[in-house]
């Protein structure tokens, strides 16, 4: 009785490979990105961050860029400096930003979701401009929708006085919409030169 053996075993499939291989990017892409940040009064700085949790969503879809957001958020609770100018912690967490840091891996999960409009991820260049501007703005209103109460929670402020104080940050977060729109625009028209 003879058996034929494999040289090798495959334990996990290359898209999961691959999809694993980009969240732990994107994770440490986010992390580079925090630490381009200016603290501004008030406990909350302006920072690049955002731009993580944009490409998180609109690169891997909802499962994997959620997943990667939930990855940097954990590797930032056990004392790695990620967060904005090299802070870690689950104090960070617990703190005046938490509630954005937490909302990030809801807000990659639902971009992906309104951009790809299925959990299964596409092409980048088949995502629609709408598509990833809607789920640009749907995440966005994720954030604040999670960051902005637990900021006035822990500050102890008023609900609409911590909206008032983050409200100019919403004009950065149009931008930062505006400009990756136009880059993965701009990656598709190359993608779709000769």
């Amino acid at each position: 009785m003879s058996q034929e053996y494999s040289d090798s075993v495959d334990l996990v499939n290359a898209g999961t490979v691959a999809y694993l291989s980009g969240a732990v990017l994107i994770a440490a892409l986010t992390a580079v990105l925090a630490q381009f940040s200016i603290d501004l009064p008030g406990g909350v700085p302006f920072s690049f961050q955002p731009f993580g949790v944009f490409f998180a969503g609109i690169l891997l879809g909802p499962v994997w860029g959620g997943f990667s957001m939930l990855l940097y958020l954990l590797v930032g609770i056990a004392g790695a400096p990620v967060f904005s100018n090299g802070t870690a912690g689950v104090g960070i967490v617990l703190g005046p930003t938490g509630g954005f840091l937490i909302s990030y891996v809801f807000a990659a999960a639902a971009i992906g979701l309104v951009a790809h409009r299925s959990l299964d991820p596409v092409g980048v260049d088949d995502l629609p401009a709408v598509g990833v501007t809607a789920g640009l703005v749907v995440g966005s209103a994720i954030i604040y929708a999670i960051g902005v109460p637990w900021f006035a929670e822990v500050q102890g402020w008023t609900l609409p006085r911590a909206a008032g104080f983050m409200a100019p940050f919403a004009v950065g977060d149009a931008v930062k919409i505006a400009i990756t729109v136009g880059i993965v625009a701009g990656g598709n028209e190359l993608l779709e030169r000769p």
